[in-house]
């Protein structure tokens, strides 16, 4: 495995690497948008509404494994590129271990608030029984959920990015199989659609246990032992990212409240709509930043800084381009888009406008999302939390806040590009202190 980070990537060969992790988040974005076209186009536009109402809950599941897998990978790939592959192992052994403790936690506590908690998310009564059928199933299945997502970022480390590829796709084509035979031929509702996502979860779930019990390359469960520095430093590393998963849960709140006083319950599936575009072309950079991070990590933690400066040109480089190509395709496939999730014409006309105006947040985000990424694979998990709390929280917060009440539903479908642009401004000035202008902090030079 360390053989594979400890290469010169040339442009091409780093681009290759993380072509695999970009596919992979490309079709776990797919897992919940399949569930919101088989939800909105065989079960109504409520139905839609009634899922996203609830999705702050299992983004809750998602932002711990995903701090514990960014941060995680931080740590173990600078241990692999500092030669201590023993540290390496135990790390991933605790972090994997506690990951499952805490998400058969939340498996046993939720269901216990399971109405008030839909009522608090902004459930109508016309909305509490799908939203309480959805969420009581989705959580049965979050051990897979945690690990799945633990998972993508290990497999990448362990030099398996291919492996976690093969086995997303395959969860992918599970679930969108399973979504058909349980909403259409045995007509289970939306309950039907929370078990065919959890299934398809369990695939490489199930499989990425295997692989680390079975495998004696140079990263493989061990015999757990509490590392509290290393988690401490995991946490901080992947706080970030989890601070982008738990703003999501916010957000979504927050978009749902705003929408369902602007425009009622079609407002609320118009703007799922728009998310569900947004999961999947930041998907792109998401898994972008996971394929090039234990390259950043290892070769920060052997001290090539050579190498380290261009990983950065090319990987920046990558992301300016692809985002004005991202934008474009965007605005041109709005309509083709929206048109898959629904029949409603009322939702259908609402979402088609809001994403030709949303869409423009493509040209931003990509950038904002891959600098986080570079921060946190360099275990500067202070400055990459920094410009994802701004970006996903606070200006799209504030965005949400002022916006609407000058420019009514206009101001909803702006908020997000203007929040990404907002945080673009932070990241260019965080690029010229540690990767541009020569000085102690610069991490290039």
């Amino acid at each position: 495995m360390s053989t594979s980070l400890n290469q010169h990537f040339t442009p091409w060969a780093l681009l290759k690497f993380a072509f695999p992790s970009i596919i992979m988040m490309i079709f776990m974005s797919l897992y919940t948008i399949v569930d919101g076209i088989f939800i909105s186009r065989f079960l109504g536009s409520n139905a839609l509404s009634s899922l996203n109402i609830v999705f702050p809950v299992i983004n809750v599941v998602i932002a711990i494994a995903t701090m514990l897998g960014t941060g995680g990978n931080a740590i173990i790939s600078k241990y692999l590129g500092e030669g201590r592959d023993r540290d390496a192992r135990e790390c991933l052994t605790q972090l994997t271990v506690i990951g499952l403790a805490i998400s058969l936690l939340l498996l046993v506590l939720t269901p216990i608030f399971l109405t008030p908690l839909c009522r608090a998310l902004g459930s109508t009564d016309v909305l509490l029984a799908d939203c309480r059928a959805y969420l009581s199933v989705s959580l049965l299945f979050a051990p897979a959920c945690m690990l799945q997502t633990l998972f993508q970022s290990y497999l990448v480390t362990a030099g398996m990015p291919a492996l976690g590829l093969f086995l997303t796709i395959g969860a992918g084509i599970l679930n969108a199989i399973l979504d058909y035979v349980l909403i259409l031929v045995f007509p289970m509702g939306i309950a039907g659609a929370a078990i065919a996502t959890g299934i398809g979860q369990s695939v490489p779930a199930v499989a990425g246990l295997f692989y680390f019990l079975l495998s004696r390359k140079s990263l493989y469960f061990t015999r757990f032992r509490l590392h509290p520095k290393e988690l401490f430093m995991a946490c901080y590393n992947g706080s970030s990212e989890m601070v982008t998963q738990l703003s999501n849960a916010v957000i979504t709140f927050l978009f749902n409240l705003i929408m369902l006083d602007l425009a009622g319950e079609n407002g609320v599936a118009a703007i799922t709509i728009l998310l569900y575009g947004q999961f999947l072309f930041n998907g792109f950079y998401l898994g972008f930043s996971i394929g090039i991070s234990p390259i950043v990590g290892f070769q920060y933690g052997a001290g090539n800084r050579k190498q380290l400066r261009s990983i950065y040109r090319t990987s920046f480089l990558f992301v300016l381009a692809s985002s004005v190509a991202l934008t474009v395709i965007a605005v041109i496939s709005s309509t083709p888009l929206v048109s898959v999730f629904t029949r409603d014409p009322e939702t259908f006309t609402l979402a088609d406008a809001g994403f030709r105006i949303f869409a423009f947040n493509f040209l931003f985000s990509g950038f904002n999302i891959a600098s986080s990424g570079f921060f946190t694979a360099l275990s500067n998990g202070r400055v990459s939390a920094i410009i994802s709390f701004l970006r996903t929280l606070v200006f799209i917060v504030l965005s949400l806040l002022t916006l609407p009440r000058f420019f009514g539903i206009t101001g909803a479908w702006l908020a997000i590009p203007v929040a990404e642009f907002l945080t673009l401004m932070l990241a260019l000035r965080l690029h010229r202190t540690y990767f541009i202008r020569p000085g102690e902090r610069n991490y290039l030079l």
